[in-house]
């Protein structure tokens, strides 16, 4: 039996990519968009947005031509841990510094799952944390400082 639409996770998926497409580009109207040899600041979420919308459309395509239907249920300790785990990160930038800041984010974003292991997620979360720097920091050269003065 096909399941219904609202059932069907490409047909949800098409609807979070319009959505965040279409937010994308109502936020950036008001920016100058400029060309693509001078791009403005609306140039970059305008054309983000409509390729999400884009996306989104082929997704919603693709519901009707495949029935998978949504499995599982909805975790609340993700739907908890996961924006806190982001406002934290956001705290802890501007007062501890990128390398806390990155190091909390990862550990704290992977409690919400069931599988979690604190020696795997310490390890994981050093080496992208350390990669991390290294291209947005040092490659990029973001003005984050690594680890906040305390004075």
């Amino acid at each position: 039996m096909k399941p219904s639409v609202l059932e069907n996770k490409d047909f949800w998926a098409g609807a979070f990519l319009i959505a965040v497409g279409a937010t994308a580009m109502f936020i950036a109207r008001r920016y100058t968009f400029g060309s693509s040899l001078r791009m403005g600041p609306g140039y970059f979420p305008s054309i983000l947005g409509a390729l999400l919308i884009l996306f989104g459309l082929y997704f919603l395509v693709v519901s009707r031509l495949r029935d998978e239907k949504i499995e599982g249920s909805w975790s609340l300790r993700a739907l908890i841990v996961l924006p806190l785990s982001l406002v934290l990160f956001g705290v802890l930038i501007d007062r501890a510094g990128f390398i806390p800041a990155m190091l909390a984010l990862i550990v704290c974003s992977a409690t919400a799952s069931t599988e979690f292991k604190l020696i795997e997620v310490l390890l994981f979360a050093v080496f992208l944390t350390a990669l991390a720097v290294a291209v947005f920091v040092w490659g990029l050269g973001l003005p984050y400082p690594l680890i906040a003065d305390f004075q």
